[in-house]
């Protein structure tokens, strides 16, 4: 590991790799039939099982604790979670809860020494609590936007393709309920299976019930997500001869992930009478999916271990979200209208100068 300048560069390269690969990993599968998200999952920790084994072999194999892959499964816990945020409160929403409260349990976890971590050291402290302040706000601004059913109602519900992307791109903007069903039957029509056999279990909520389903989720997701490298960071400060790179424990924390979510998806086969739900389309953006994110991870690794977890985490969780709102307003029309134009640009804006101040609290 590199030291003084060196070492920020890198780690602030490594953020910078994670806020891209958080920011678009789902983008692959958003038009896509999920089912309730489960097959999903366990085809996407495949992907990043690979990625895994490739950084494992660039780092000549390096020692494996077991102990890493308990980060694993904290992640992939939190994960199986995705697919019902998407489908509830969309992309964009779902991701700036989920990174909000990742940010506040991995600050805080890295901040003040929490599971026997030692304490960051910070070379402006003050600017940190104004970046940390800042992210957080940026959430409390986000509440106040509420997606715009007009695109959906747009939509023609006659052709497969509309059906499917009604289905998927507006999960939140479904206000008339006819439309819903009507764009779910074309949807699963298109790819020849039944409705009950494909429908997601929040398929059947009412709009007011999806968005608190998917902010609890979210709020769940979060905190897994946010200590999901607490292992790691644990064998790093405590185990006597632990190597300092966050890179060679990437292969570990990969393993806990695909072993968790392989045994989700058995005892799901076996709930299911061994009838997932999928779709034949699903399986390749999965995997991109998947390895779009392992990198985005190693990244992060590469940011902890070289700006530590109070600076990496306020970075990398609020860049993603900046870059999953443009997604969401730019291509998948999730959010429209002025104000709520408005009131994003005033997150972005609010974001931003935390991830500068945040940045500035190291160098």
């Amino acid at each position: 590991m590199g030291s003084g300048i060196s070492s920020n560069t890198a780690g602030f390269i490594g953020s910078a790799v994670a806020i891209v690969g958080f920011g678009s990993n789902f983008v692959p599968v958003k038009h896509v039939e999920t089912g309730d998200g489960v097959f999903f999952q366990w085809i996407m920790c495949s992907g990043i099982w690979f990625v895994g084994l490739m950084i494992n072999l660039f780092r000549y194999s390096p020692i494996f604790y077991p102990l890493s892959m308990l980060g694993g499964f904290l992640w992939a816990t939190g994960n199986i979670m995705v697919v019902p945020i998407l489908k509830t409160i969309g992309l964009g929403p779902g991701l700036l809860i989920w990174a909000s409260v990742n940010m506040i349990a991995g600050w805080a976890s890295g901040h003040f020494g929490w599971f026997g971590l030692n304490k960051d050291v910070l070379t402006r402290p003050t600017l940190n609590y104004i970046g940390f302040a800042l992210a957080f706000m940026r959430l409390v601004i986000f509440v106040w936007v509420k997606p715009d059913p007009v695109g959906l109602k747009q939509k023609k519900l006659g052709s497969s393709t509309s059906a499917s992307s009604s289905n998927d791109n507006n999960p939140l903007l479904n206000d008339d309920q006819h439309a819903v069903n009507v764009s779910q039957e074309g949807s699963h029509e298109a790819i020849d299976q039944p409705s009950s056999t494909d429908a997601s279990w929040v398929d059947n909520l009412s709009t007011l019930q999806k968005r608190i389903v998917g902010c609890v989720l979210s709020t769940i997701s979060g905190v897994l997500y946010g200590f999901n490298f607490i292992p790691c960071l644990w064998i790093q400060d405590n185990v006597k001869g632990a190597s300092q790179e966050g890179l060679d424990y990437v292969f570990a924390h990969f393993c806990g992930i695909y072993a968790t979510s392989t045994a989700y998806f058995l005892i799901y086969s076996a709930y299911k009478q061994n009838k997932p739900q999928y779709s034949q389309s699903l399986v390749l953006p999965s995997l991109v999916c998947g390895a779009m994110w392992a990198v985005a991870q190693a990244g992060w690794f590469v940011a902890n271990t070289n700006l530590s977890e109070s600076v990496a985490f306020p970075i990398v969780t609020t860049g993603p979200s900046i870059l999953a709102g443009l997604w969401s307003v730019f291509y998948f029309r999730e959010i429209r209208g002025l104000k709520n134009y408005i009131l994003l640009v005033i997150a972005f804006t609010v974001a931003t100068a935390g991830v500068v101040c945040t940045a500035f609290s190291k160098v």
